[in-house]
């Protein structure tokens, strides 16, 4: 099983941007799907959650500007990232708790990291 996203990019700051991360196999199991970023030199953070019932959290930082969204029959997670800032560049990961089959335990994956560059 793995999460594979995609989506980033150069953009100029205020521009949109949107990250799409999708478990696979189309079998697998999935829940509570999240965004997380890495500026360089910081800690990954928390961006984004969503869970499999739709509910969203989000840092208080991109609270408004970002949206989370989750297609359930496709697997996959989206973040719209509005009214970029230059503080939102850094490295965009997704995670999530997935199974490989109904009879296994959910366990936490992680997506390769998407670059965004916020330019001014």
């Amino acid at each position: 099983v793995q999460l594979q996203a995609s989506g980033g990019g150069l953009v100029q700051a205020g521009g949109s941007l949107r990250l799409s991360c999708t478990a696979s196999p189309s079998g697998v199991g999935v829940k509570d799907m999240a965004w997380y970023r890495q500026a360089p030199g910081r800690q990954r953070e928390l961006v984004a959650s969503v869970t499999s019932a739709g509910v969203t959290e989000y840092d208080m930082s991109v609270k408004g500007r970002f949206s989370i969204s989750l297609d359930n029959a496709k697997n996959t997670v989206y973040l719209q990232m509005n009214s970029l800032k230059l503080e939102d560049t850094g490295d965009y990961f997704c995670k999530a708790q997935l199974r490989r089959h109904r009879f296994a335990i959910y366990e936490p994956y992680w997506g390769q990291g998407t670059q965004v560059t916020v330019s001014s």
